[in-house]
């Protein structure tokens, strides 16, 4: 550990103690795809009694009709947000029927393109946007992508915290606007730097079924298991590889984070800047809108990133422009899979060493990423996504190579150091705990979920559709036979109800056409947003 890491990080225990730091919050977005009871991919409306999907607050879907998507208030302790969540799945099978919300990232039994249907908002200009949108998904990569489902994990931290680290680094003359958003880019890049551990710890997508790929064609790399199984001998996530969410045309962005400014403007540069290939494919035809545009990026949630730094927007306010006015609120990690052997594909473990890690990544030092690294980052990222469990595997740092435990114990001992700064304001020891759960994964690869997927497989004999729609019949039983709290339940069937209501309030009150709004919109979106005084927020 570099003394100035140890340094700072003594200096923040002695404010610990004094109950100086605060705490993390949290919120986490968990999608999940329905299927039926042989886990073919629903082809039903999102159903009408969880709520409008335009306007409910947690409840909703993400690209594809059939992809659920549950998001949690914000929380400042693990165990409220995930009971929240456990709670939104429990509401959920009380009202989906006989079907089932699939336990995997990489989907399950798909009938080509079509089967993957496009998630309608209705009739409003944003619901209409919305959709629209996805449909420009749809033409520039096909649908069979918008299934694939994730774990996304929301962390802010107290403002406490970043007033005391701007005083321990003399930047007092510093707006704590900008200051807190220079040191999120500093995380943001150095998990860019690290993020390939997150991959291989909680990587669980090694294996997909044949369907995913209608054209018949197998890439390299993927074996044949059994009749309908495709598996990947060493891959941690094909989620997260060139089977997943990757887009070429954004790779030319090379956005390494090291600036607001730069961050904001290359996004900005992305959703202005047409793209032949995109014009070919055509934007408006016979009156019906095919995408939103033909640029890069139709908007800027197209872009594609492990981490996202964010803001809660305004109205009529883009989320680059949030950030421009009033910089960086709460970063999104988005390299996550879902974990099919969890209830809720995620856990409290898991929630605590990314706690952790973050926060490492924010203590750590983080010069700014040069294009040459960029490529090496994403070259490490690559290996651990398609050769993570490898003995071979060797990731490149500082020049040289190093395998995943060498290298991956190297940073669990200064994750130590920062687990006993968090756990100061706990009782007991919840970080360091997660870390020792986590630690035997570096020495032994099947103990990762995409190695104990693979030997289940392997060890059953069965069809990944087969194997994860009985992971997804027995999740469901159980979710069925817990109670939920009545309190909970009211609250959700009200929100059932008014969110319907709002959905109908946005309908009738649209005053211009489709084609005028849209157009007000992205002449609003190349606006510069700058930060002005009366805007810093700085309490300090």
């Amino acid at each position: 550990m570099s003394q100035s890491l140890t340094s700072l990080i003594e200096r923040l225990k002695e404010a610990a103690r004094q109950g100086r730091g605060g705490r993390l919050r949290r919120g986490i977005e968990k999608e999940g795809l329905r299927v039926d009871a042989r886990g073919r991919i629903a082809r039903t409306p999102h159903p009408a009694a969880l709520g409008s999907k335009l306007t409910h607050p947690h409840i909703t879907t993400d690209y594809s009709e059939a992809l659920l998507e549950y998001i949690t208030p914000v929380y400042s302790r693990p165990g409220e947000a995930l009971g929240f969540l456990a709670d939104l799945h429990r509401f959920s099978y009380r009202r989906l029927g006989d079907e089932l919300i699939w336990p995997a990232s990489m989907p399950g039994r798909l009938d080509g393109n079509d089967s993957v249907s496009i998630a309608d908002y209705g009739d409003s200009n944003v619901g209409t946007m919305k959709t629209v949108y996805r449909r420009g998904l749809d033409v520039r990569y096909g649908r069979i992508m918008q299934a694939i489902a994730g774990v996304h994990y929301n962390v802010s931290l107290p403002d406490d915290l970043w007033a005391l680290l701007r005083e321990l680094d003399d930047e007092a003359d510093t707006s704590l606007n900008d200051y807190r958003s220079a040191r999120y880019f500093g995380l943001i890049r150095n998990f860019r730097r690290y993020s390939w551990l997150l991959l291989y710890l909680f990587g669980a997508s090694p294996a997909l079924d044949r369907s995913f790929l209608p054209r018949g064609d197998v890439p390299k790399g993927l074996i044949p298991h059994g009749d309908a199984t495709l598996v990947s001998p060493y891959a941690t996530s094909l989620r997260m590889s060139d089977l997943g969410y990757q887009n070429k045309v954004q790779a030319q962005l090379k956005i390494c984070f090291n600036s607001l400014s730069n961050y904001v403007n290359t996004l900005r540069h992305a959703i202005s800047t047409p793209w032949p290939n995109y014009a070919a494919k055509g934007v408006r035809e016979d009156g019906e809108w095919r995408q939103l545009n033909a640029n890069i990026l139709q908007i800027e949630n197209e872009y594609y990133s492990d981490i996202r730094p964010k803001r809660v927007t305004r109205h009529d306010e883009t989320p680059s422009q949030a950030l421009e006015a009033r910089g960086v609120e709460y970063i999104e990690v988005r390299c996550l899979d879902l974990d099919p052997f969890l209830p809720l594909g995620i856990d409290e473990t898991q929630v605590r060493f990314l706690d952790t890690f973050l926060i490492w990544c924010l203590l750590a030092e983080s010069p700014w990423i040069p294009d040459e690294e960029c490529d090496r980052l994403d070259d490490n990222r690559r290996r651990v996504v398609e050769r993570g469990r490898d003995p071979a595997l060797r990731l490149v740092h500082d020049g040289a190579r190093r395998s995943i435990a060498d290298w991956g114990h190297a940073i669990f001992a200064e994750l130590g150091e920062v687990a006993a700064l968090l756990d100061l304001a706990e009782e007991g020891t919840p970080h360091a705990e997660a870390l020792d759960a986590l630690a035997p994964r570096l020495d032994d690869p099947a103990l990762t979920p995409s190695g104990r997927l693979l030997a289940h497989l392997q060890g059953t004999g069965q069809e990944f559709v087969e194997a994860m729609t009985e992971v997804a019949s027995e999740q469901a039983r159980q979710r069925r036979a817990e109670p939920l709290d009545p309190a909970r339940e009211a609250l959700l069937d009200e929100l059932v109800a008014t969110s319907h209501q709002q959905q109908r309030d946005i309908e009738q009150g649209d005053s211009v056409l489709f084609d005028e709004f849209l157009a007000g919109y992205f002449a609003r979106a190349r606006e510069s947003r700058a930060l002005t005084p009366i805007d810093t927020g700085d309490q300090a």
